[in-house]
């Protein structure tokens, strides 16, 4: 397998459309990297310079140490699987996933060792006489991705694989692609619009934003320590919230007042907190970090009132506004809430996140372990 880098990449469309802007990626041997972001963002435009499909405008692109701007598709030694399949109809998926194969004139013998050990990993092997349109979406997509298996490449990419599915299948099929790089030790790179599919699969996550690379990290990292407030409120479900408040000085001591509630944050963080005195911030607290109460004498509590009850079974969405401002909370079911109903709320302030209001950057930024190694 091999290392992937993309040092300054540029897309330019139409003379002045950077799709993808000055993108520095590294994916590491055997490493399973995902590009994330909205529609738009330049991760499949990113995936496709690296495949070969698209010309790369600026930058330069290795592929196991070599210079590949010049290198034809057919020689990167990568295989790309596309979100719609692009399965031969008229062919078996025995025929399908040879093909590749033939056409580099594998010998018949070698041919059908590697689609049988690729069928036997994607459980597809009794499949392997019936043609595509005999298949469902999931079986046709472990075709697809057996197909990129048998040619035994340095990169495997993928494309969306799994947004044509249905929900329950897709949940599926992340766990068997994520198995399926373990058993194969493979270098993957693989592009979705679902932060949780990034979440659940990658080794490292590339968040993306209007073709520029946002931050790069472990899932949990971006979690924890996102570098601005797009990043924190791309990553988690559902987003984090934004609230408008000013930090204000009180007894000696920083709070945020929110104009219907004031909260203080926690002692590491006032410090940071207080060269915004008389400023206005974005108080950042994830869903599962805001604990109902029904003590409403207690410090820090956030008056709500509950305007949409999402019940999900292990837990309950609660779309919530206080005097102003829209906030969704993520709770245990032990308790009745309904439409209308007055709530409050304690958030766990050592969890909370600040963004400056203009730049939207994170100003904790220096709280963040990886900010020490550089």
């Amino acid at each position: 397998m091999a290392k992937v880098e993309l040092k300054g990449i540029c897309k330019v469309f139409d003379g002045n459309i950077r799709a993808v802007d000055n993108a520095d990626i590294v994916v590491e041997d055997k490493e399973f990297v995902v590009l994330v972001g909205p529609s738009g963002c330049g991760k499949s435009t990113s995936l496709r310079m690296i495949a070969g499909l698209e010309e790369i405008t600026e930058g330069e692109l290795y592929i196991d140490g070599e210079l590949m701007n010049d290198v034809p598709p057919k020689d990167r030694n990568i295989a790309m699987v596309f979100q719609n399949y692009a399965l031969y109809p008229h062919m078996s998926v025995f025929e399908n996933m040879a093909f590749g194969l033939r056409i580099k004139k594998v010998e018949k013998s070698e041919i059908t060792r590697r689609v049988h050990e690729a069928a036997r990993i994607l459980d597809i092997e009794k499949f392997l006489d019936r043609k595509p349109k005999a298949l469902s979406g999931g079986q046709r997509q472990r075709v697809a991705v057996g197909r990129a298996i048998v040619r035994n490449p340095k990169v495997f990419l993928f494309d969306e694989p799994l947004s044509n599915l249905d929900a329950k299948l897709r949940v599926q099929m992340r766990a068997e692609l994520s198995d399926l790089h373990l058993r194969l030790n493979a270098t993957m790179i693989y592009v979705t619009h679902d932060q949780v599919e990034a979440m659940t699969m990658a080794d490292k996550i590339v968040v993306m934003k209007d073709g520029k690379v946002q931050q790069i990290g472990a899932p949990i990292h971006l979690y924890n320590h996102p570098i601005n407030k797009f990043v924190a409120g791309f990553i988690g479900s559902p987003p984090m919230n934004f609230l408008i408040v000013k930090v204000m000085e009180e007894d000696g001591g920083v709070v945020l007042d929110e104009g219907s509630f004031k909260v203080k944050p926690a002692a590491a963080h006032a410090e940071y907190l207080s060269k915004f005195t008389g400023k206005e911030v974005f108080f950042g607290i994830r869903p599962e970090d805001l604990c109902y109460t029904v003590n409403t004498e207690t410090e820090n509590i956030i008056p709500v009132k509950i305007t949409v009850v999402e019940p999900l079974g292990a837990d309950i969405h609660l779309w919530m506004t206080t005097a102003a401002q829209p906030m969704v909370a993520r709770t245990e079911p032990n308790h009745e809430f309904k439409v209308g109903d007055s709530a409050a709320f304690i958030p766990r302030m050592e969890k909370a996140r600040y963004f400056e209001k203009e730049t939207e950057l994170s100003i904790l930024a220096d709280l963040d372990p990886a900010a020490e190694k550089k």
